[in-house]
């Protein structure tokens, strides 16, 4: 494995994206624990663009625009929806410490689709992944899906390392109510922006 693929792969996954701005949406409104979920939720996200990359599914998203928007305008909308759940959330400080599985499933899924719909990943992963490995040589899948658990492992390390660090940081915040609300403010602002970006976004 390279140092050009591990410092890109750290690079790609510390720039604050998406996964990183629920992490931290989780750790500071719900504490340590619904940001690893999250965390963990993002990193299984990846699976679905990983698999795309390595089968070449990615190239119906390159080459279909209808595919392509569908899909695009699907994640903007989900976008959209998590800045009004943002918005809406009231979870009393504590209510962490008594969430359900149910609860714990719906972090999850929200994190999970937050990076499914969003096919610049799959176009991403299938022009990123082959610069790293010889495609002519037997046992290039083997070594694509090695690559892909690095990147996932990677992903996991450095998403819970942002919620952690937003849950411990925590009491200090939510001491005061009229911070708490303007961080509410940001974080959907955050994912109206992203939302933005992705629906300008072309092939």
């Amino acid at each position: 494995m390279s140092i050009a693929f591990l410092v890109t792969t750290l690079i790609v996954v510390a720039t604050p994206g998406t996964g990183a701005i629920y992490t931290l949406s989780a750790g500071l409104m719900h504490g340590g624990r619904a940001s690893v979920i999250a965390a963990i939720g993002c990193t299984l996200g990846i699976v679905p663009h990983m698999a795309a990359a390595i089968t070449g599914m990615a190239a119906l998203l390159h080459t279909s625009a209808t595919a392509f928007q569908v899909v695009k305008y699907l994640g903007v909308a989900y976008l959209l929806y998590m800045a009004w759940a943002t918005l809406k959330d009231t979870t009393p400080i504590g209510a962490e410490e008594r969430a359900t599985p149910r609860s714990a499933g719906r972090v999850i899924a929200s994190a999970v689709l937050i990076n499914v719909l969003n096919p610049k990943l799959t176009i991403f992963f299938f022009a990123f992944l082959p610069q790293f490995v010889d495609t002519g040589e037997p046992g290039h899948v083997l070594r694509m899906l090695e690559l892909s658990a690095v990147f996932m492992l990677v992903s996991l390390v450095v998403f819970a390392a942002y919620g952690v660090f937003a849950a411990s940081v925590r009491d200090h915040v939510t001491a005061r109510p009229r911070v708490m609300a303007w961080l509410r403010r940001g974080f959907a602002g955050s994912f109206v922006a992203l939302g933005a970006k992705l629906a300008l976004t072309t092939r």
